[in-house]
């Protein structure tokens, strides 16, 4: 079934793995494999626009990746600065919003700023929204929402998972209804777990920097084919 005929996912959210191991393979510097991944998901955000997504998560550091090595998250953090300042007119033109979720504490100044100039110039993009999970924990993030229902004397009685929703870093967008997973590991890895309580998986083979508009294809074909069930029977 081509993606067009497919019941389409509203929210797809990628857990982008692999691209250490592809850099390796391939005889490279680790950050090789990072520039070739952010190419990836610039053509897959593109893709998932085309292909009428209306939301695409993509985890891109977590709170855990700052214990890699202090060289690798130096390099890292320059890609997705550059990504930032000089690639997102081409998504702004295409009408893809940037939201970027997580903690901004550690980034520094320049980091923020530049997340900042990027989200205001996609502010009003409505055709599709890329939300990038920078510092992020899924953990983390409904640890932050209870401190926040705290700090405003919520009453333990008035707290419900309607009202915990309402402080994550995203209230407004939906629940993913399908999570990619690249490399073959088959974990969630602390990715949006609030959000992703009914999600359907695909868990594909091929390195984050391998993967196509092709293999997004498959995992939409895969999903159609899904009978979805939300508990109720």
């Amino acid at each position: 079934m081509a993606a067009s005929e497919a019941v389409l996912p509203q929210h797809i959210g990628f857990i982008i793995d692999g691209n250490r191991r592809w850099a390796r393979e391939h005889g490279f510097n680790l950050i090789e494999g990072h520039r070739q991944g952010k190419t990836t998901l610039k053509q897959i955000a593109e893709a998932c626009e085309e292909r009428g997504i209306k939301y695409l998560s993509a985890y891109v550091f977590s709170t855990e990746n700052w214990k890699r090595d202090p060289s690798e998250v130096r390099d890292l953090m320059k890609l997705l600065m550059w990504m930032l300042k000089h690639e997102m007119k081409e998504l702004h033109r295409r009408g893809i919003r940037l939201r970027i979720l997580g903690s901004r504490l550690r980034l520094g100044k320049a980091m923020v700023r530049a997340i900042h100039d990027a989200e205001q110039l996609t502010a009003d993009n409505q055709r599709c929204t890329l939300l990038l999970c920078l510092d992020y924990g899924g953990q983390q993030e409904i640890a932050d929402a209870i401190k926040q229902i705290v700090a405003e004397g919520v009453e333990p009685e008035a707290i419900t998972p309607e009202l915990i929703n309402k402080y994550l870093y995203a209230p407004d967008v939906p629940p993913i209804d399908l999570i990619i997973r690249t490399s073959g590991e088959q974990r969630l890895s602390n990715f949006m777990m609030w959000q992703s309580i009914y999600s359907e998986f695909v868990f594909d083979p091929v390195y984050w920097p391998d993967f196509t508009p092709q293999h997004l294809d498959a995992a939409l074909a895969e999903y159609a084919r899904r009978q979805r069930r939300f508990g109720g029977s």
